[in-house]
């Protein structure tokens, strides 16, 4: 039996650290299948040892196959009961605190005491108040009842999953592969009953999600869908397993294209499509090395399209209190910049963390690095005014696609973090654009060497007011640029954020170091993400451009304008626009 002590006692947090301890022993078995295949009875060898060899072989990989189902199952009936169990804590909770607000104490076996009853109630009270508690009272042995009864429900699921794990009672999947038998016929089945979402929109994915069972979600997070991953709304945890379980199949499926195209030798109207499968290649094999790191989470991964486009997280986007999402822009791409990304990421997450501390606040924070679209490429460039920084088409589709991201985030949750959206150079003109779509949930925007955000007027953004942030450093012209709906430096609204020296860092000065670290410019911006903007420097930087207050506007209107611009400043705008 299960008592009411046993239930204040449960933790969720160890189920959730044997899920995580099952997942690895699970990817441990099943990459030991080049090992098991490399064992087979060499080709040719006959007899009865080559017999006894290729029987003991058989025997080993059932009890493989068979071990691996256990532990599927087992990992999935662990996530079912780490759910319930968050469930039925909040339930304790709430039952102890009522239990207290009226001067009752419920004991370690469930039962209820009255230990604080009112005093010198009047005599014309007496009955009222008495019958008043006796229905406190008899409302609490009720809930205390359906808390216990959950619980054992709870204790004997688990215990049924663990003793047929215990008596071989569990069939692997079909298949031959110890992959394969991780999708048991249960799970599997479960899985399927689960469906699709309607529409494929941050809150339809939410909606879709936690309206599944326990056990439809814990099936769909072992052996989750490849849809899965990319889908805004879906809790970051179920979309990083998702990912990284597609991993090998995209790196299969982008090998067989490039053995395609290789096959009777590369022509030169192929070469073009044979680099960009290289580059994704490439890029699968950055994405791998970044999340091998600890506490990462891969919340995007799509190989469609003309480049690799992924969004990596440092920290946990489910449960931090602070969440940062970062855009970056020009000639970025997953192979060439994720791994300088992510580091970046990482050091802005412990500064936001250095700040909340300083300032005696508690709290997690979480970063994540979003190139959930493709930005403008140098080789796409003929001129400067041609179809890639100069314009806006890339902005305008990655900025719906970042609009849901923000949005996913927040509707998957039960409760939204604090939501920072972070953009550069062009990265910030597609964070413009997604906030503009509205709905997003952002709670602070913070743009830096920008070259516009898509509009005049920072009420089109969505923002609280007074949350909207501007950075420029000294010798960014990009910074200047005004290429996307005017120059940010002159737009009212903008709260603009030193990056010279200060006492609380450097100076950073160019288009690409205002994350560097032990800089003024980066402790802005930490302080704003880890929610205590009460601790930036605020200080403007004039560059060229601003001096200039027609340019902007002139700038669109064509090549001319940008070459009155001081052809010094405008040579050097490809090279800083990354």
């Amino acid at each position: 039996m299960v008592s009411y002590a046993d239930v204040r006692r449960w933790n969720a947090d160890r189920l959730d650290a044997v899920h995580r301890d099952l997942g690895k022993r699970r990817d441990d078995l099943t990459n030991l299948q080049d090992e098991l295949d490399g064992a087979r009875s060499p080709d040719g060898w006959t007899g009865e040892a080559a017999q006894r060899s290729a029987e003991q072989h058989r025997r080993l990989l059932e009890e493989m196959r068979l071990l691996v189902a256990e532990v599927a199952t087992v990992r999935a009936a662990v996530a079912t009961a780490a759910d319930d169990v968050t469930a039925l804590k909040r339930r304790v909770d709430t039952t102890d605190h009522e239990a207290r607000a009226h001067g009752f104490q419920i004991t370690e076996d469930g039962g209820v005491r009255d230990v604080a009853p009112p005093q010198n109630v009047p005599a014309d009270q007496l009955e009222q108040v008495k019958a008043e508690r006796t229905r406190v009272r008899d409302d609490l042995v009720a809930e205390i009842e359906e808390v216990l009864d959950q619980a054992e429900a709870i204790d004997a699921e688990l215990a049924k999953s663990l003793a047929a794990a215990d008596e071989d009672r569990i069939e692997p999947g079909k298949g031959t592969s110890l992959a394969d038998a991780a999708k048991t016929d249960e799970l599997e089945a479960l899985g399927a009953s689960a469906g699709k979402p309607p529409h494929n929109t941050a809150q339809a994915n939410a909606d879709w999600w936690k309206s599944l069972s326990d056990e439809q979600r814990s099936a769909l997070r072992e052996n989750p869908p490849a849809w899965l991953g990319n889908r805004d709304g879906i809790p970051a945890v179920v979309r990083d397993a998702a990912n990284r379980a597609n991993l090998d199949d995209t790196r299969t499926q982008l090998r067989s294209q490039r053995n395609r195209l290789a096959q009777g030798g590369i022509s030169e109207d192929e070469q073009e499509e044979a680099d960009r499968i290289d580059a994704k290649l490439k890029g699968l094999d950055a994405v791998e090395d970044t999340i091998a790191r600890d506490n990462r989470q891969l919340l995007v991964l799509d190989a469609g399209g003309e480049r690799l486009k992924t969004a990596v997280a440092v920290g946990d986007v489910d449960t931090a209190d602070h969440v940062s999402v970062f855009t970056p822009g020009y000639t970025t791409t997953v192979e060439g910049s994720l791994k300088g990304a992510d580091a970046e990421t990482q050091e802005l997450v412990a500064e936001s963390q250095r700040e909340m501390m300083r300032s005696g606040k508690e709290g997690e924070v979480a970063g994540v690095f979003w190139l959930g679209y493709e930005a403008p490429q140098e080789s796409e460039t003929t001129d400067l005014l041609g179809d890639s920084v100069a314009s806006s088409k890339s902005a305008e589709e990655g900025g719906e696609a970042l609009n849901e991201f923000y949005r996913g985030i927040n509707s998957s949750r039960e409760t939204d973090p604090h939501l920072t959206a972070i953009g550069h150079s062009y990265g910030s003109t597609t964070t413009g654009y997604a906030l503009q779509s509205g709905g997003h949930g952002v709670d602070d925007a913070i743009i830096y060497g920008s070259p516009g955000v898509g509009t005049n007027d920072i009420e089109d953004l969505h923002v609280p007011e007074g949350h909207t942030y501007r950075l420029e450093a000294e010798d960014d012209p990009v910074a200047d640029f005004a290429r996307f709906g005017g120059d940010p430096s002159h737009m009212d609204g903008f709260t603009d954020l030193s990056t010279e020296k200060s006492d609380e860092g450097g100076q950073v000065t160019g288009h690409s170091d205002y994350l560097d670290p032990d800089t003024t410019s980066q402790h802005n911006i930490a302080s704003v993400v880890g929610g205590v903007p009460e601790n930036v420097v605020e200080g403007k930087t004039n560059g060229v451009g601003d001096g200039l207050s027609y340019v902007p506007h002139q700038v669109q209107e064509g090549a001319s304008a940008v070459e009155d611009w001081g052809s010094d400043r405008v040579s050097d705008i490809k090279d800083l626009f990354s």
